[in-house]
C-alpha cells in the first residue's frame, strides 16, 4: 500500500524506512524522534505504537546504523539525525548495494546464453520502455535508426544517442520536427534523417545494428493511456526482419538521399 507523504506523513515515512530494512519498531521510533526532536523511551512510547520496553531495542538498531544519537543521562535521551543526513546515508547505502549487485551479476559464471532471440518480448510501462531503449543505444556498435514524434525524444534518450554518437555509431532519426532535429544535430556530430513512415498506431520504432528492434504503441484505457512495446533480437528474428523490410534495408545502412 502506498501512503501519501503529504496527507499521511507518518505512515509514508514508516513504510519507506521499512523498505530500507529497518524493523517496524525501529522505523516507528525514528519517525517519533524526528517529530519530537529529542525524547526518552517514555516520550517515544507515548507518541508511537512502540511499547516502552521495546524502544531501547529499536534505539540500539538505529544507533548501530548511525541514525540516532544517545545521551547518557538518566533517563537516557535520544535524538534522530536530520532528514538530510538520513537521505545521504540511505543514498550511499543504496549506491553500495547497487554496486555490489551489478558487480555480482557481471561476474556470474557464463552460461550458454542465446544471443538469437527467436521470440518477441513485451515491455510494459513507459519507464521500462525508455530503459530498454537506453540499453539498446548503449550496446549499439554501428547504427541506430529511431523513428518517433518529438514527445518521444526525451532528454535522457537524446543523451543516450549522444553517447552512441561519441562512440562513432551512425545515428538516423525520423518522425521528429525540423526544429527538434536541428537541436539534436547541434549536440551530435553526424545525424541522418529518414522519411520512412511509422504505422499510424505506432509511437516508436527502433532498429539497432540491423539485429535488434523495438516498436511501441499507446493503449487507450479508462484513465491515463498506457504505452507498451515489443522487441526482438537476432538477424532472423521475425520482428527484426519486418522492420528491416520497412526501412528498405538489405544489409546496408540508410543514408540521406
Amino acid at each position: 500500500m502506498t501512503h501519501d507523504p503529504r496527507s499521511q506523513p507518518h505512515a509514508a515515512a514508516i513504510a519507506q524506512l521499512e523498505w530500507f530494512n529497518l524493523s517496524t519498531y525501529a522505523a516507528r521510533t525514528l519517525v517519533a524522534l524526528s517529530g519530537l526532536g529529542t525524547g526518552t523511551a517514555k516520550d517515544v512510547s507515548e507518541v508511537s505504537d512502540v511499547p516502552r520496553t521495546r524502544v531501547y531495542d529499536a534505539v540500539d538498531e538505529l544507533h548501530t546504523r548511525g541514525l540516532v544519537d544517545v545521551q547518557q543521562s538518566n533517563p537516557q535521551q535520544f535524538m534522530a539525525v536530520s532528514s538530510e543526513t538520513l537521505r545521504r546515508k540511505f543514498d550511499g547505502e543504496t549506491k553500495r548495494r547497487l554496486s555490489v549487485l551489478t558487480t555480482a551479476l557481471n561476474n556470474l559464471d557464463p552460461a550458454d546464453r542465446r544471443v538469437e532471440q527467436r521470440g518477441i518480448w513485451t515491455v510494459g510501462e513507459e519507464g521500462a520502455i525508455v530503459d530498454r531503449l537506453l540499453e539498446f543505444f548503449a550496446e549499439a556498435d554501428d547504427e541506430i535508426i529511431y523513428l518517433a514524434e518529438d514527445e518521444y525524444f526525451t532528454p535522457d534518450l537524446i543523451d543516450g544517442l549522444a553517447a552512441a554518437d561519441d562512440r562513432g555509431v551512425s545515428i538516423t532519426l525520423g518522425g521528429l520536427s525540423a526544429d527538434l532535429l536541428e537541436e539534436i544535430t547541434a549536440e551530435l556530430s553526424t545525424v541522418s534523417r529518414i522519411d520512412a513512415a511509422r504505422p499510424p498506431a505506432v509511437n516508436r520504432l527502433l532498429l539497432v545494428d540491423g539485429s535488434r528492434t523495438l516498436a511501441s504503441v499507446r493503449i487507450e484505457e479508462p484513465g491515463p493511456d498506457i504505452e507498451t512495446a515489443i522487441w526482438g533480437a537476432g538477424d532472423t528474428n521475425s520482428l527484426v526482419v519486418i522492420l528491416k523490410s520497412m526501412f528498405g534495408l538489405n544489409g546496408e545502412s540508410i543514408t540521406d538521399e
